[in-house]
């Protein structure tokens, strides 16, 4: 009794070889078309047939690494290639790794990434650099390829920008008889310019991106929807948020936590020009301390500027922790996304620092 190469099932021995077609690497009787008749096995050469199973299975690597050990240069039946002790050999066949490993590839271990969705709020001063102009094509080619690196390696990233380097609602409201909702209004057009400017950098190397507005403007951007927006995000495409939420009131950051409910994103980081949170100002105050660790508490009660109590809440109640580093330092996104010690940490579980007692925090409650 032999076994075919092809098919697990045990055959018997034909009393005479059949014709053989010959495809590619495998061997196939041509009476396999002949209905009630099995094919015939024929005896072929093991790394032949190893390889051609390897191509056919995917990433063969347990198979291909029992193809190499045997030291039998024998013509033998597949089977020989096989542990006596595993009756069906596609047992030995492991599944291919995320990465899509090529033929006679070994496999590499993904980095000890601590979030898979990340939400990354970059600010309008962020981009503008040292000041010298609106937007720094330096800093958005910089963050396009600290992204690119990191979705190739499966982590899936939304990005939501702000747009006070163009125009800062805030500061504009009561000049020229301008209110504050229309003051708002423009400042979401801007976020939307800086989207636009974010994506051309990214899609230039080879990012697949696209950006989702709050309110339509179906000419340059996809309205935001949720479930969209997600499908997006398991394909490995960068989604950039713009508009912010698409009503006045609110900050980017109320927009970057909103968004990060919604899709279910891991953490919010938040990418800013200082190296994280401050006990004081820093630019008024040269001793201030830089803060590792904090929690939302902390800078709701502290009113530490950081995020506003909107954005702080939100991302209290839906337990997303929320990392603020400095974005003018190479690798930064890299070693926030790998948990590493940069800027500040803000989670249900800070330290406290500026020792609280429980009443007060219930009198600000």
């Amino acid at each position: 009794m032999a076994v075919c190469c092809l098919c697990p099932a045990p055959v018997l021995s034909a009393r005479r070889p059949a014709e053989v077609t010959v495809l590619g690497d495998s061997s196939v009787s041509s009476s396999a078309a002949r209905p009630g008749l099995r094919r015939n096995c024929q005896l072929v050469d093991k790394p032949a047939v190893c390889s051609r199973l390897s191509e056919l299975f995917g990433a063969g690597i347990a198979f291909e690494r029992r193809c190499k050990s045997s030291r039998s240069s024998n013509v033998a039946p597949i089977v020989g290639a096989l542990a006596p002790e595993l009756e069906d050999p596609r047992l030995l066949v492991e599944a291919p790794s995320i990465l899509g490993l090529s033929k006679g590839a070994e496999s590499t271990a993904l980095p000890n990434f601590r979030w898979r969705r990340v939400l990354l709020k970059v600010s309008g001063e962020a981009l503008a650099g040292d000041g010298s102009s609106n937007i720094d094509p330096k800093v958005t080619m910089s963050i396009a390829r600290e992204v690119a690196a990191i979705t190739r390696l499966g982590v899936e990233v939304a990005i939501v920008v702000g747009g006070g380097n163009f125009f800062r609602g805030a500061s504009w409201v009561g000049a020229s008889g301008l209110d504050r909702a229309s003051a708002d209004h423009i400042g979401m057009m801007a976020t939307v310019m800086n989207a636009i400017f974010l994506q051309a950098s990214m899609e230039s190397i080879g990012v697949p991106t696209r950006v989702m507005t709050a309110f339509r403007m179906a000419e340059v951007a996809e309205p935001y929807i949720r479930r969209r927006a997600v499908r997006h995000l398991e394909k490995g495409r960068v989604v950039i948020f713009g508009a912010g939420t698409g009503n006045p009131f609110f900050t980017t950051d109320t927009a970057a936590a909103l968004r990060a409910t919604e899709i279910n994103a891991e953490v919010v980081l938040k990418a800013t020009n200082v190296d994280g949170v401050y006990d004081k100002d820093p630019r008024k105050n040269p001793d201030a301390t830089l803060l590792e660790h904090v929690s939302y508490r902390e800078v709701a009660i502290q009113g530490l500027s950081v995020m506003d109590i909107t954005a702080i809440t939100l991302c209290q109640e839906n337990c997303i922790p929320v990392v603020v580093f400095n974005l003018n330092e190479g690798g930064n996104i890299t070693k926030a996304l790998s948990g590493e010690r940069i800027g500040t940490l803000i989670d249900s579980e800070g330290c406290d620092h500026f020792k609280i007692p429980k009443a007060q925090e219930m009198r600000k409650s």
